[in-house]
Formats: C-alpha cells, structure tokens, sequence
C-alpha cells in the first residue's frame, strides 16, 4: 500500500508526525508533500521528528489570497498524485492544504484519511475558513479519526457511517509528551533570560484571521491592563509571521516593558514555555489541547471554540473577545489559588499520548 501524507503548517506537522512515524514501524510506504504553507515554522518540526518532504510544492508567497493558496495547492497536488498514484492520502484538521488535497484526491478517486475530524463551531465565519474546511472535508473522506466523543457526535449528526468513525484522542497530545520529556534547553535567548521562577509569567499566542478585524487589538489592551495590575506578571508573546499582526502588536504593545514581543518560537521552545508559564491566553487550537496536558489553564481568546470539551472539562474558559472579560479572568486565576489549582489539575479530554499507535493500527486494518 502507497500512502502519501499531505502538510502545510506546523500543527499539520505536529499531529501527524507520530501517525507517519508509526506508519513506518508497520513497514508502509509513507510519502510526505508538503504545500510549503508556513514553510519556516513547518521545516522545524519536520527536522525535530527526522521526516524529510518527498515534494515541496512551494506555494507560499506574501500576503496572497484564499482563492490563489487554493489555486496553487490544487494544480499542484493534481500533478503529484497524476504522477504517484498512491492508494491512500491522509489529511489533517481544517487547513486549505487538508482539505485542497482530500479534493484533489478525491478527484482521482484515491481513498482519504481525516485525522482531527468532526470539530465544529456551528458558525461558517468562524474560524474562517476553517469551519467550512473542515465540513466539506468531512463529505469526501473515507475514514474519520475524531479526537473525541463530541466530534464523532458531530460526524454522525452530519450522516457520516457509524463504522467510518474512530474516537482515537489526539495526536497532539503524542507529539507534546514526546517533546516535553526531554530536557531540551531553549534556542532563544530572550528566553533563556526570563525568570520563571520570580515572575508570573502568562504565554500569548493570536494569529486567526478573524481576529483581525479589532478583536486582536482588544487583547492587546487587555494585556496592557493586565500587566499594569500584575507587577509580577511578564508576557511572552512569540508573533505570528503575518505582518499585520506584528505591526499591531508594536503599535499597541511595543512600549509595555513588561511584554517580550519575539519571533515565531520554534516548537520545543514553545514547549519549553508550555512547561514553566503560569497560564496562557491564546486563539489557537492546538495549545487549546497541549497546554492541559501539562496543567496549564487556558484562557481562550474567540468567540467561539470547536473543541468544547475542554471548557466542559474545566481546562479552558471561553473569555471571547471583550477586553474586561480577558482581564478579569486573567486576574482572577492570578489571584484565586483555589480556582487556578481547580483548572490546572482538571483532566485534559484531548489524548493520552497513543492516538498515533491507534491510528496507523486501523489504517493497516482497513486498507491494508
């Protein structure tokens, strides 16, 4: 069986370096495509884990749009798979590389894996355009890996057979227990000068699209408020490469001393913070899911969230995007021992490290 493993962006590379890793224990033919869709950040990971693109597609260029990334994957992708044949793509999560390749693929009538499947909002525009991603990507593939209970709920509320889908947990969580064992020091140094055993310190992370739109530059005055109450408080803030949110975040937090404005953090140093931060605040997914597994409280800055279970669980508050709302409940867990002990030590829903081993075992079952 030839199988070939399409990625963009580092969290595409985060969660399924372990399944491709797997793969390969099993004696399976793995390629890997790359779309190039975050090229800096993704190559970090993928030399972390020893994986190695057999094609890079090369489709970044600055400040394109939706409709060209999507141009540019498909007649890619089209070339790829014309030429390769494989008898199975595995996609990951929502990107437009997941879903461009389960189309693609789907076109050449090759069966498709969906790792990360049946998160939902319920809200088309929100994330955008991740939700509808991910909804059409759930029409096309052949197999469901859902990282829970709610997810596979959302698959079969959609019609999606029974007997497609598999609650696996997350692979994320894989990827994280496998970095945050070793004792690996930091590479930047603004990091190796933070002093996390004096100060309070709080981990900001904000790139979605929709946040853009004054929502992000509510959060960077709730942090400034935040700082201004919590002496003690440091923020380390790696910003994204989208160069819109580096010039808010200097415009906005440039002369607030008590914020570190860095560079995208490669991902054992943004483990390394995971593991010694106080709390962190964050419109991502996946630190949605990792930061639970090492106790740490997650503040999430959006509206809305397609991975519930872990406001249900206790891990995570769904603070949106009102600036008292950020700041009240960034002071509270400051402040309220009983409260930040209640979060940190809540069960992480999202994985127990081996949604890789589960995941590459039914593949061979199912296809092999």
């Amino acid at each position: 069986m030839k199988i070939i493993s399409v990625l963009g962006t580092r969290p595409e590379a985060i969660k399924l370096a372990p399944i491709i890793l797997e793969l390969n224990k099993r004696g399976l033919t793995n390629s890997v495509v790359s779309t190039g869709q975050h090229k800096e950040m993704l190559y970090q990971v993928l030399n972390l884990f020893d994986i190695t693109p057999t094609v890079d597609l090369n489709i970044m260029t600055t400040d394109q749009s939706l409709t060209a990334l999507t141009s540019k994957i498909l007649t890619g992708l089209d070339k790829v798979l014309q030429k390769e044949k494989p008898d199975l793509v595995i996609v990951q999560g929502d990107t437009t590389s997941a879903f461009v390749a389960a189309l693609v693929a789907f076109y050449h009538k090759i069966k498709v894996v969906h790792v990360e499947a049946g998160l939902r909002t319920n809200n088309k525009y929100n994330p955008f355009p991740e939700e509808i991603n991910r909804r059409l990507l759930s029409h096309i593939a052949d197999l469901h890996f859902a990282p829970t209970i709610v997810s596979k709920q959302n698959l079969l509320h959609e019609g999606v057979n029974p007997d497609d889908i598999f609650v696996t947990g997350n692979t994320v969580i894989d990827s994280l227990l496998i970095t945050s064992g070793t004792n690996i020091p930091f590479n930047n140094p603004e990091l190796k000068a933070v002093q996390f055993d004096k100060k309070e310190v709080i981990l900001l992370t904000t790139h979605r699209r929709e946040n853009l739109d004054g929502g992000m530059e509510k959060i960077f005055e709730a942090i400034n408020r935040i700082t201004k109450a919590n002496p003690t408080v440091e923020v380390i803030f790696p910003v994204h490469l989208n160069p819109a949110i580096g010039k808010l975040a200097q415009s906005v937090l440039g002369d607030n001393k008590a914020v570190r404005l860095l560079e995208p953090l490669d991902y054992t140093d943004l483990v390394g913070v995971l593991k010694r931060c106080k709390l962190v605040l964050t419109d991502s997914g996946g630190i949605q899911e990792e930061a639970p597994a090492l106790g740490k409280p997650v503040l999430v800055l959006r509206e809305t969230t397609e991975r519930p279970e872990g406001i249900d669980a206790g891990t995570g508050i769904l603070v949106g995007l009102d600036i008292n709302s950020i700041v009240n409940n960034t002071n509270d867990l400051l402040n309220n021992t009983q409260r930040y002990n209640s979060m940190a030590k809540a069960t992480n829903p999202y994985g127990d490290g081996h949604s890789a081993a589960r995941i590459a075992d039914i593949i061979t079952r199912r296809f092999k």
